[in-house]
């Protein structure tokens, strides 16, 4: 009886000391949570700021000066979300090691090779003084706002760590973020071009890196020609040994690029305002990357004295990146022109320690970089740098490769973007964005009196006397970078003759304007087509059509795909699994709908003709040179279909029989992957596959993800379609609006405002972003408002 009732004491202790953690637990998570009312007092201001939130939690900031209104944006940033703006520091500076330990040092590593920290130290002293003025008020607000949190952000309570102070350099390195995101730092698909050259015959290399395809819609009407298929007497695939081919086929990593911009003039609408849409893809996360906000201010040098200026911050730095300030609405999607050269280090000594260059030899700069471990000893990490970048190439039996690129060069930082919002037209604000300091995108902007352009924005590098496809030898005089492009010489395209502009990710351009983009990795132009011809369809717009054409899901690039699987499987009517597989696609894919299994499994069955035919050009490579790097061209439908309908014999591998054998295998692969599933094939949905992972950074924490993570929902849309939709990536903001009428306009954000789940704008606005629900542009009506004051400490 005394053990039993010592046990039931011990058991209602140990209930107690849980109940007791819960509790703790859950006062120093409120503790956390943002200030939304009354006042609060920051040295630094000149007068009374204002922070209104409205019910999903849209800001709006009034102030009475420019450095005013970006200290309080910094505060609210830093009270909202300093924990991921600190993840966007420390991922280009290399400094994750020091949160998450060991298991970060890889990641650290890479990044550490391109010293992004000294770098964003070196821009900032290049900025003006006015921008400096700006950083430093920004970085004065975040480090106010973090302060006045009453204990430390939660993720922070997590990881055992006290959160680091705000750095004036640390804004530039959340743009550098950016350019990895955006640009990667590695310069892969010049390797594999090169790598194609040195083993494959020319023809064949040439067929590896198609330019261009019928899928072409470029703003200038422009085409490239696919190459043309390899004849017999360039290369017999027949007379490789069969040993090449043969193995389990690869998994094919296709490009996955989004975002779209388009435009329309004011011809095109009955208030005579260009109308603006944008949705930029990026990886999908828990809050979202972008803090939507409104600023008001004086400022002289603005159209009416008066900065009005609405869209979506980047946390991290003081700028309004995507939006509308009444006079000029714009919007940016990734260029993917080549950004980035490989060069081949000529050592001019046995050690490797001087190179040769076009003014001599010059020694190779060593930096000793010391990488601090959460629980561990710092790391050291050696960096060795030449006049041209970091060497990130050292094969013992031949020349380096050092990597040239735009995020490395002085000035790849500044804040010319901050300009927006003083733009007065169109013709203004391509002026600001072509001396901008950011990864180069593609700008399409709008105006209040009509007028609708394109531009390159950021950066262009003027190129001579190399191929900048493969790496080049820059030692000899005149070989290299030599500059960069003046302003008016980046490519643009102002309102053309139907008032229609679009980008997406692909080829805007042909002929000599286009020489100085390169190409970095266009993606196909299907997603541009429909998106070009979405708006040829109408004569007139308002917001909701730009929304119509942001989630067009029309599976229209599958169509003659899904006639081919149709054929392929009704060739083996005695075969019960490939009779299965007939009925599940009987219908035509319309639409990349959660609800279609014929989409699926179309899109299933081109993911594994592709591969194969990809494995099939390229074993002659990798017999050559195992580690070669494999060519994953974003134009490599330009050479998968004309194969499948010429079907040459010489480009057919040894182990199939003719084509029809390798679209049987193809569809073979399809069911063997899809069987284990169980139910049959026509229980196989999109959303199945298409289902929503979008989490919070730490999310993954046993216990955690049901408060930190949204629900799993199966999505619409795919790759080549305007309606981009994956599991983890898709369009981290879609808007549209006109300038002077953003009362007229729509924004959706997924993730929701707020970085804290007890935040009543935490996730708020997801589920319309999800269902396509139309919130308003313009931030709603104050629920909450807090009065910054001035103070001194």
């Amino acid at each position: 009886m005394q053990v039993g009732k010592w046990l039931r004491r011990g058991a209602m202790t140990l209930v107690a000391v849980l109940l007791l953690a819960e509790l703790v637990a859950y006062i120093a998570l409120r503790m956390s949570l943002p200030q939304l009312a009354d006042s609060a007092p920051v040295p630094g201001l000149s007068g009374a700021a204002t922070i209104s939130r409205d019910a999903l939690g849209v800001v709006t900031v009034e102030a009475d000066s420019r450095r005013d209104a970006y200290r309080a944006l910094g505060f609210v940033h830093a009270q909202e979300r300093y924990f991921e703006m600190d993840l966007m520091r420390r991922s280009a500076a290399g400094e994750l090691s020091e949160l998450f330990g060991a298991r970060a040092l890889d990641e650290d590593r890479k990044q550490r090779t391109h010293r992004f920290r000294a770098r964003a130290r070196r821009d900032l002293a290049l900025l003006s003084p006015g921008e400096r003025t700006l950083i430093e008020a920004y970085a004065a607000g975040v480090n106010e706002g973090l302060v006045q949190l009453r204990t430390r952000p939660f993720p922070y309570f997590l990881l055992g760590q006290e959160p680091r102070r705000w750095a004036n350099e640390d804004s530039a390195l959340v743009v550098f973020s950016m350019f990895l995101d955006l640009q990667g730092g590695v310069n892969r698909p010049e390797l594999a071009r090169a790598a194609a050259r040195r083993h494959l015959p020319p023809a064949l290399a040439l067929l590896l890196d198609p330019r261009g395809s019928e899928w072409d819609a470029a703003l200038d009407g422009s085409t490239v020609a696919p190459p043309p298929l390899p004849t017999a007497q360039d290369v017999d695939l027949r007379k490789m040994p069969r040993a090449w081919f043969e193995g389990e086929a690869r998994a094919l990593r296709e490009q996955k690029p989004g975002s779209n911009n388009f435009a329309v003039g004011g011809a095109l609408t009955s208030h005579g305002s260009a109308l603006v849409a944008n949705d930029m893809h990026l990886t999908l996360r828990v809050p979202s990357i972008w803090f939507r906000a409104r600023l008001r201010f004086p400022d002289e040098r603005a159209p009416g004295g008066r900065v009005d200026i609405s869209g979506a911050t980047l946390p991290g730095t003081p700028a309004v990146v995507v939006g509308s300030n009444t006079r000029v609405a714009w919007g940016f999607t990734n260029s993917y022109g080549d950004w980035m050269d490989w060069v081949e280090v000529r050592w001019a000594d046995a050690a490797r320690t001087r190179y040769a260059t076009a003014g001599g030899t010059r020694a190779v700069q060593t930096f000793r970089e010391q990488i601090v471990v959460k629980g561990g000893e710092p790391v050291e990490w050696i960096v060795r740098e030449t006049v041209w970048g970091p060497v990130l190439h050292e094969p013992a039996d031949g020349n380096a490769l050092a990597l040239a690129w735009t995020a490395h060069a002085p000035g790849a930082f500044n804040l010319g973007i901050g300009a927006l919002e003083r733009a007065r037209d169109l013709e203004h604000a391509m002026r600001i964005m072509t001396r901008s300091g950011l990864p180069a995108q593609n700008f399409v902007g709008g105006d209040a009196e009509g007028n609708v352009g394109w531009v390159i924005a950021g950066r262009i590098p003027r190129r001579f006397g190399f191929d900048p496809g493969v790496p080049a030898d820059w030692s000899q005089p005149g070989i290299g970078w030599t500059g960069w492009l003046s302003p008016a010489e980046n490519p643009r395209v102002v309102n053309p003759p139907d008032a229609r502009l679009w980008t997406a990710n692909a080829r805007n351009i042909g002929g000599a304007a286009a020489q100085p983009l390169g190409d970095g990795g266009f993606t196909l132009g299907a997603r541009g087509k429909q998106i070009r011809d979405g708006l040829r369809a109408r004569d007139k717009f308002v917001p909701a059509d730009m929304l119509a054409i942001q989630r067009d899901d029309r599976a229209l690039f599958l169509r003659r795909w899904w006639a081919l699987f149709q054929t392929t499987a009704a060739r083996y009517p005695d075969d019960t699994e490939m009779r299965e597989l007939a009925t599940a696609i009987a219908a035509a894919p319309e639409r990349a709908s959660v609800d279609s299994t014929s989409y699926r499994l179309t899109r299933h069955f081109r993911t594994r003709v592709v591969a194969n035919v990809l494995d099939m050009l390229t074993a002659p490579l990798h017999a050559a040179d195992a580690d070669a790097p494999r060519p994953a061209p974003g134009q490599f439908e330009a050479v998968v279909w004309p194969l499948i309908e010429q079907r040459p014999a010489h480009l057919l591998a040894p182990i199939y029989s003719d084509w029809d054998a390798l679209l049987e295998r193809s569809a073979r692969e399809v069911m063997e992957e899809l069987r284990p599933l169980g139910g049959g094939f026509a229980r196989r949905s999109w959303a199945e596959r298409n289902s929503s992972a979008i989490n919070h950074p730490l999310g993954s924490i046993p216990g955690l993800g049901w408060l930190l993570n949204t629900k799993a929902q199966g999505l619409p849309g795919d790759t080549h379609m305007p309606f981009v939709q994956g599991p983890t990536f898709g369009a981290s903001q879609r808007f549209g609006v006109s300038p002077g009428h953003e009362d007229e306009g729509f924004f959706h954000m997924p993730g929701g405002q707020s970085g804290h789940p007890l935040s009543p704008f935490y996730r708020a606005g997801h589920d319309d972003w999800v269902e396509g629900r139309a919130t308003p542009f313009l931030p709603g009506s104050a629920q909450h408002r807090l009065t910054l004051v001035p103070a001194t400490r």
